[in-house]
C-alpha cells in the first residue's frame, strides 16, 4: 500500500510522549520494509518542522537538526519521495476547488496536499486527519485505526 504520509504521523512517530507514538512509529517502519512507494509533499516537511520544533506545540520539542534528520533518513530511502507542484498545479488546483463545497482558511493546508496528490496521481493518503475525507478522488487509510 503505497501513498501520502500525512504530517500527524510523522509527528507521533518522533514524539515518544504520544498515545499514537508506538503505532505511527511501527506504520513508518512497515512502511520503509515495503516495496511500496511513500511521499511526502514540501508543505508536510515544512509542516512537520515547525511543530516538532515549538515549544508551545510539541512537549519535547526536537532541535532543528534533530527534525531534519528525522526527515533525511526517510527521504534517504529509495521508496521515499517529496511531490512538488508541476506545471499542471494552477489547473488542478482550479478544479479541486471548484469540487469543495466551501473551502475556507486551514483547510487550505490539506488542499495544497490534495491538489499536489491529484497532480501526481497518488490517490491514498495515510492521515488520522478526517478533513481528507471531503475530497474527491483521495482514499483516506487512517493507519493508527487500522492496526
Amino acid at each position: 500500500m503505497s501513498g501520502v504520509i500525512d504530517t500527524n504521523l510523522l509527528l507521533y512517530a518522533v514524539n515518544l510522549d504520544a498515545t499514537e507514538h508506538e503505532r505511527a512509529h511501527g506504520f513508518l517502519q512497515e512502511a520503509g520494509r515495503s516495496g511500496s512507494h511513500w511521499y511526502l509533499t514540501e508543505g508536510i516537511v515544512y509542516e512537520f518542522l515547525r511543530v516538532a520544533t515549538h515549544p508551545r506545540v510539541f512537549p519535547r520539542p526536537l532541535t532543528a537538526v534533530q527534525a531534519f534528520a528525522f526527515i533525511e533518513a526517510l527521504l534517504a530511502s529509495p521508496r521515499f519521495g517529496v511531490l512538488s507542484a508541476g506545471p499542471r498545479h494552477w489547473p488542478v488546483l482550479a478544479q479541486l476547488l471548484g469540487e469543495l463545497r466551501r473551502p475556507a482558511g486551514n483547510l487550505f493546508f490539506d488542499v495544497r496536499t490534495a491538489a499536489l496528490m491529484r497532480e501526481h496521481g497518488v490517490r491514498r493518503i495515510h492521515t488520522a486527519d478526517t478533513d481528507f475525507l471531503q475530497f474527491p478522488g483521495i482514499e483516506v487509510v487512517d493507519p493508527l485505526q487500522a492496526q
